[in-house]
């Protein structure tokens, strides 16, 4: 999945938006930005206990 983080230029300062898939999420530092994405390549990074379940009803 193709993570994107940029600054976000607006009138009442800079804020940080996350990008991927087509979903963003804005954030009020860099700081929370990357731990949002640290936090979300480590979930999709996981095991799933649905696709273990799916390949034994597969077999």
């Amino acid at each position: 999945m193709n993570i994107c983080i940029q600054p976000l230029h607006k009138a009442e300062g800079t804020c940080w938006q996350v990008r991927f898939a087509s979903h963003s999420v804005s954030f009020r530092s860099e700081t929370e930005a990357r731990q949002f994405v640290a936090t979300l390549e480590a979930r999709l990074q996981a095991p799933h206990p649905l696709s273990s379940h799916m390949q034994r009803a597969a077999n």
